[in-house]
């Protein structure tokens, strides 16, 4: 099988593979998608011709079926078409990054930018790190945190995105 990012192969089925489905299985991998939404996934895959026995069955799965099953069948259905899966620590630098560009473009809010779950985070790069340490470790720690000068950390934190987004190291590659 192809790696995920590997397209210099023209007939790789990663490089044929439905773009939102490979940049679920990164967030999938970076711990950043609920079990309950991988059925979601599969029917616009389906709809554009990537049509596997597991990938029909993740389709049929109910948001409420057992979260193994759905990450079993999930799993099956990637590896049917030919994507490995990234390893966790790379998935979870594109996850960053991701959030970076979502900041960006103004979909994230400074409470949702609030989570521990990057504080730990090995970055690689000083675009990782300048974006990282601007991260609250949570929403209760906002205010303590950043006392009065939030406009100087929201245009910190935004230019810190902008270089990590322009720096893109890791991800699917469409």
């Amino acid at each position: 099988m192809a790696a995920i990012d590997d397209t210099s192969e023209p007939d790789s089925p990663v490089r044929s593979a439905y773009p939102p489905l490979l940049e679920v299985a990164w967030l999938y991998q970076a711990d950043q998608v609920n079990p309950e939404d991988l059925p979601m996934t599969a029917a616009p895959a389906l709809a554009v011709g990537m049509d596997t026995p597991a990938l029909c069955e993740l389709a049929g799965l109910p948001r409420h079926a057992d979260p193994r099953d759905i990450r079993d069948t999930f799993e099956q259905a990637l590896e049917e078409l030919g994507i490995i899966l990234p390893d966790h620590h790379m998935a979870r630098r594109y996850a960053l990054g991701r959030l970076a560009t979502r900041f960006t473009a103004g979909e994230v809010d400074v409470a949702e930018l609030a989570s521990d779950e990057w504080s730990d985070m090995e970055v690689e790069t000083a675009e990782e790190q300048a974006f990282v340490v601007l991260l609250p470790p949570c929403s209760c720690c906002i205010d303590y945190t950043l006392g009065l000068d939030e406009a100087a950390w929201k245009a910190q934190l935004q230019i810190a995105a902008f270089a990590l987004v322009s720096q893109p190291t890791v991800g699917p590659r469409f």
